[in-house]
């Protein structure tokens, strides 16, 4: 082996050739190392981690740091992302699972650390496609790292923490609330110790005894609420582990506040479980934080102390925790039971805005996890992750309708899947004039799901063992008709009116500018949602259909493109017997599988099917291209196309966009296609890829700005089906089903039942779209919905049309 690079492993048996190896070669005699594209052999990210950046002199360009870990299936070598390129990670255009080229590296020895540095990548050459190299790789995870000659001895080098030496542990990848890493430890501790409870104090004695001088004496204690976890990680922040939780516990006299600072959360936050109990020593007191929220426990039915909180420190003093196992519980110890609030569907319409329940429900909906910007914290920057839920619980013909953000249980929050049974504890009601009620999460909020209810104290519930009851009736076949995954989802739909008031207030749609779309367009992140509103006027629409079997073909000879990018005509109309005459000469296999007398028999044959098939491929392609009939364009368009400033055409409906019926053989696929990027790439990721399908049929509008200086591309996606996810909580109203009103509604009237397909038929179609000059010259309020879906793909959806005469000025 060459003296320039060593490792950890034994590497006799790895081939000589690495590119990786190579590369760190010539790096000692460069500043900084450019490759031309015949040198840089393309490797694959396996990982790829983030943590906060260290202060720099200069302009902090991001926040955040990234080591990308990459392989050429030789060795493994952990990078650090030059700041420059973190756009990259931030699109989700550099990601895990996917190859890449570096054209630009350098190696960077820390100044102040003898025997520490690392390979910066400068330029880097992303794609789109699956990774060549990886599924030719059994273990990545095996391969040995890379590591410069001299370096060997380096335990930050070698361990799953961040190549800034001032940074002990790596955050999740896209929000702050996940533990990440191994440090955080699960599971039950050593045997217990005797516990000396001769000595033991109440809760009730601890208020008198704050600002006083007091030994404190040891608790018992049980946990009976548990909040998420907080990063408050900052610049210039000299604690290595920033985080915060809080629980409430009780005891015979009452509850109180319990805080556990920094490194003690890595350690017992696992462990610190609801239900569980706790032997304290060594804990502090202080003046209880007002201005957090915290659990509502009337239903708990004891005196909460609320003017003092127990802190737990890692020193100064050092707590001592003990996690007692549940058969070392005694019950002379009088600690109470933890207590629910189940409230049933029925019952949800009753509740007033703002109260706390709990809910269980067999889940029927799940939709892909997203991202939205923390408002209001100053740098750096915080993004909470959340996904939309639907369960039933059998009392109502309506659905619980849940907003879940991340409760720090990745394991469990990332594997909600239709047909599972869903736990949600602290859940506040919202109640929407107009429309159905629905449960956001609260910060003390926890979530269960098939697998995770064993132990758990609401097992015993009444009202969890009637749900359980009501399950039993239920066939898999039948709810499964019922049921759907992923997709764009928003709740609550807009209200009939526009408002506008003199300040923002929470939950109002931002009125912006035209000219201001193309920097929230451009500042979006992955998966980041926003919802904002231009006025303006509808200028051009056309519906766009994909035929099956076109789209089909397309997919299959390309599986990593959208469909947005693989055919953006409209359909033409088709008659009924010319679509069951194609349908039928692609769709007998069997019939194909004869007996030939002869092979010239079987040759004429096969020549003819061929034919046969290339000409319906022409002939759908052609009606690809026969889009006249499906288009409308006010008579100024084509005048003012030639005047504006900016077209941006990012609208386009996405793979993405649209919910997916959900089937057991599908579900690994379902979920890894729901949730977001993993940090790390594993083979079983690999196989979980989703089969294509068609998008449906939908209207492109072209809306141009009041201003008539920038217009943009929006996609509409009406709601057909009743058993659309999109269409609980839809004022169905009956319209016109002109296109404004469809536009408003967001629906087609009346919505099918019969379970169809999900589309309007071409007639349907038609007969909206020759309505549209109604839009001619009218100014009107578009409600959109932005997300950015990875890479280049952006979604901007209408979400609600309003006439100007349909807007209220607070």
């Amino acid at each position: 082996m060459e003296s320039s690079s060593c490792c950890s492993s034994t590497a006799a048996d790895l081939p000589r050739e690495s590119f990786l190896q190579r590369t760190l070669e010539r790096l000692p005699s460069t500043q900084s190392l450019k490759l031309a594209p015949e040198e840089a052999a393309p490797v694959a990210v396996v990982a790829i981690q983030r943590y906060l950046s260290e202060p720099s002199e200069g302009q902090q360009l991001d926040s955040y740091s990234y080591d990308v870990t990459i392989t050429d299936g030789v060795w493994r070598a952990k990078c650090f992302l030059h700041p420059s390129l973190n756009q990259l990670v931030h699109r989700n255009a550099l990601r895990t699972g996917t190859d890449v080229s570096v054209r630009q590296c350098s190696f960077v020895y820390n100044e102040r650390r003898l025997g520490h540095g690392y390979i910066c990548i400068e330029k880097i050459e992303s794609s789109a496609e699956a990774s060549s190299l990886l599924p030719r790789i059994k273990s990545p995870s095996s391969l040995p790292m890379l590591v410069k000659h001299g370096m060997e001895r380096s335990v930050v080098l070698q361990s799953d923490v961040p190549l800034q030496v001032s940074r002990k542990h790596y955050l999740s990848l896209w929000n702050n609330d996940d533990p990440e890493g191994d440090m955080w430890i699960s599971g039950s501790a050593s045997p217990d110790p005797v516990l000396d409870v001769s000595k033991v104090t109440l809760l009730s004695s601890l208020e008198s005894s704050f600002r006083v001088s007091w030994k404190p004496l040891p608790l018992l204690v049980k946990i009976i609420h548990k909040s998420r976890l907080r990063y408050y990680g900052k610049f210039g922040l000299k604690i290595d582990y920033p985080y915060q939780t809080y629980f409430e516990v009780a005891d015979q006299s009452g509850t109180m506040s319990l805080v556990l600072w920094n490194e003690l959360c890595p350690e017992y936050y696992r462990r610190m479980n609801v239900g569980a109990v706790l032997y304290l020593q060594n804990y502090t007191l202080k003046q209880s934080y007002s201005n957090r929220s915290r659990p509502q426990m009337d239903h708990h039915r004891m005196k909460n102390f609320t003017s003092v909180e127990l802190c737990l420190n890692p020193r100064n003093p050092a707590a001592v925790i003990t996690v007692v196992s549940p058969k070392s519980v005694l019950p002379q110890w009088g600690l109470p039971e933890v207590s629910y609030q189940f409230t049933t569907r029925s019952e949800l319409e009753k509740m007033s805005n703002g109260s706390a329940c709990d809910v269980i429900g067999l889940v029927t909906f799940v939709g892909r996890v997203e991202r939205v910007r923390s408002k209001g914290n100053k740098a750096p920057e915080k993004y909470w992750t959340y996904r939309w839920v639907h369960s039933v619980d059998g009392t109502s013909d309506r659905p619980f309708i849940l907003e879940l953000f991340s409760s720090s249980q990745p394991e469990i929050f990332n594997q909600i899947c239709p047909m599972t049974y869903l736990v949600c504890t602290q859940m506040r009601v919202c109640q929407v004039e107009g429309s159905l009620p629905y449960l956001t999460s609260s910060c003390e909020t926890e979530i269960f799901i098939t697998g995770y209810h064993k132990g758990q104290p609401y097992v015993s519930d009444p009202r969890v063992k009637s749900f359980i009851q009501w399950t039993k009736t239920l066939k898999d076949n039948v709810v499964l008709q019922k049921t759907a995954v992923g997709g764009h989802y928003c709740y609550p739909p807009p209200p009939r009116r526009f408002s506008q008031a003199a300040t923002e207030t929470s939950g109002q749609v931002p009125l912006v500018a035209a000219s201001d779309l193309k920097r929230e367009l451009e500042s979006l992140q992955y998966r980041e949602h926003k919802k904002l509103a231009i006025q303006g006027e509808i200028t051009a629409i056309r519906y766009t259909n994909y035929p099956k079997k076109v789209s089909n073909e397309a997919y299959s000879s390309d599986t990593h493109k959208d469909p947005a990018d693989c055919l953006m005509s409209p359909s033409s109309d088709r008659s009924k017997d010319n679509t069951r005459k194609r349908t039928n000469q692609f769709s007998t296999p069997a019939k194909r599988r004869l007996k030939y007398k002869n092979a010239k028999e079987r040759e004429e044959q096969e020549e003819e099917e061929s034919a046969s098939a290339s000409e319906e491929v022409q002939h759908e392609q052609q009606e690809c291209r026969d889009s006249a009939a499906s288009s409308w364009e006010s008579s100024s368009w084509s005048k003012q196309r030639e005047e504006i400033s900016e077209h941006l055409h990012h609208g386009g409906l996405h793979q993405d966009s649209v919910s997916r019926r959900f089937t057991f053989d599908e579900k690994s696929a379902l979920l890894r296609w729901s949730n977001l990027q993993p940090m790390r790439w594993t083979p079983q990721a690999a196989a979980d890829a989703p089969p294509h399908r068609p998008c449906p049929g939908h209207y492109q509008l072209t809306i141009l700005g009041i201003n008539k200086q920038i217009a943009v591309d929006a996609a509409f996606l009406p709601v057909v089906r009743s058993d659309d996810p999109r269409a609980v909580g839809l004022s169905q109203d009956p319209h016109d089903n002109s296109m404004l009103s469809c536009l408003s509604s967001g629906f087609f009237c009346p919505l099918d039942s019969t379970g169809g397909d999900g589309e309007l038929t071409p007639h349907e179609s038609e007969e909206i779209l020759a309505t549209a000059r109604g839009l001619e010259n009218t100014h009107v309020v578009c409600v959109l919905e932005l997300c950015q879906l990875g890479g280049d793909k952006v979604e901007i959806l209408i979400d609600k049309v309003y006439r100007v005469m349909d807007v209220t000025l607070d």
